[in-house]
């Protein structure tokens, strides 16, 4: 009984490496099939060509660091994926029986919203990580960090922080008050339910205010 217990895990070990390994060379050429057709810096260089793109200095720093707390509070200190968050995600999809809880760092979603759709799938994952790795190599965690803010989707139409803070509060990103960058900073993870439904967009405004408080943040 012991031996065929061992096979059995054995085998299984073997399926899963093999799947594995399937999974990581498909994601490669997806990955490599992306950057192929238009390079990483001709697509940023696209983006910064939109009249409205805005430089990190003139954002707010309320604003910045509430990104930062509430998308992905390790983002300084990785370099590019966040291996904790993965493994508690795995084990909360596994426990679950979804996909529905993600890991993505905040370099992951520039490649995703760079090249990818929100498909979920193992494979646009692994190209995902692929891309955020050739950023993490190119580009300064605040050239990174610039990319995020003007690629964000916040919903009622506005794309980037520079359209989002006129179309909300009629001001630039520089001047937003603490509550008005928080109320931003919650609104990409749901545009369509927190932008149209006051109270649930304080709810969520008031996790990114927790997020700042205790991963140091802010003190506010």
């Amino acid at each position: 009984m012991k031996k065929f217990i061992f096979k059995t895990i054995f085998w299984i070990f073997i399926l899963l490496i093999i799947i594995s390994s399937i999974i990581l060379g498909l994601g490669y050429l997806k990955y490599k099939d992306a950057v192929n057709e238009i390079s990483i810096p001709n697509k940023i260089q696209k983006i910064k060509e939109n009249n409205n793109y805005t430089k990190i200095e003139e954002i707010s720093n309320n604003y910045k660091n509430a990104v930062v707390a509430i998308e992905d509070h390790r983002f300084y200190n990785h370099n590019g994926i966040d291996v904790l968050s993965i493994i508690r995600s795995t084990y909360v999809n596994f426990r679950n029986k979804s996909l529905n809880y993600g890991a993505s760092t905040i370099t992951q979603q520039v490649a995703r919203l760079l090249y990818f759709t929100q498909e979920k799938s193992p494979i646009r994952k692994v190209a995902e990580i692929f891309v955020a790795f050739d950023l993490e190599k190119n580009y300064s965690k605040d050239e990174i960090l610039e990319l995020y803010l003007n690629l964000m989707y916040f919903g009622n139409g506005y794309y980037g922080i520079h359209d989002a803070s006129f179309g909300f509060f009629n001001k630039s990103p520089k001047d937003l008050s603490f509550y008005e960058a928080t109320y931003l900073a919650g609104l990409p993870n749901a545009p369509s339910v927190y932008s149209e439904n006051d109270e649930l967009g304080e709810e969520r405004r008031l996790q990114v205010v927790n997020a700042m408080k205790k991963y140091g943040y802010s003190d506010e």
